[in-house]
């Protein structure tokens, strides 16, 4: 009888195979991952017209809001809460001493203000408008701002224009607080 020496295992591992794995999963991740798109303010601008020249407004009927690089609220040069900030434009714009299409809310921010305070002072003052346009419609028309036809919806945004003024941002507070 022959002595054999003993076999002597392969130690190498197959990865043949291993580049088309990794192709197929980076295939599937691509195919099955849904990439989030930041959503931002829509705002409708008006046309340019070259030909337009600067309005002086009288400063009674200009609501002066900022925010500060601490994301502080100032209201009329006093620090506010975001939450009385609905009802303060809503009054500013329906005050008996001026008529509500002659009412600007200016909206200045820092350059430090982060952008979910911006956007939450943003929607502050565009849902008091909203809620103004539906207390004038529902007054005039019976209805809710949004039942009614794009012609009593101009009318309502006629009589209550949205008018928001964002001033040039300051750079006051040039730190980011995080």
């Amino acid at each position: 009888m022959q002595h054999s020496k003993p076999r002597r295992f392969d130690n190498a591992i197959n990865a043949s195979s291993m580049a088309d794995i990794a192709f197929l999963l980076l295939i599937f991740f691509l195919v099955t991952t849904k990439i989030v798109e930041e959503q931002g303010v829509f705002v409708k601008l008006p046309p340019w017209d070259p030909t337009q020249q600067p309005v002086d407004l009288n400063e009674n009927n200009v609501l002066s809001i900022k925010v500060n690089a601490l994301n502080q609220l100032m209201i009329e040069g006093q620090i506010s809460d975001f939450s009385n900030l609905r009802s303060r434009v809503k009054s500013f714009i329906m005050e008996p001493v001026r008529e509500p299409d002659e009412a600007v809310v200016s909206l200045q921010n820092d350059r430090g203000t982060h952008y979910q305070t911006y956007v939450l002072a943003y929607n502050e003052i565009k849902a008091a408008y909203s809620e103004l346009w539906d207390a004038w419609a529902e007054q005039h028309f019976g209805r809710p701002y949004d039942e009614l036809t794009s012609a009593d919806q101009k009318t309502v945004r006629d009589k209550i224009p949205l008018v928001i003024s964002e001033a040039e941002p300051t750079e006051i507070g040039e730190q980011k607080q995080d």
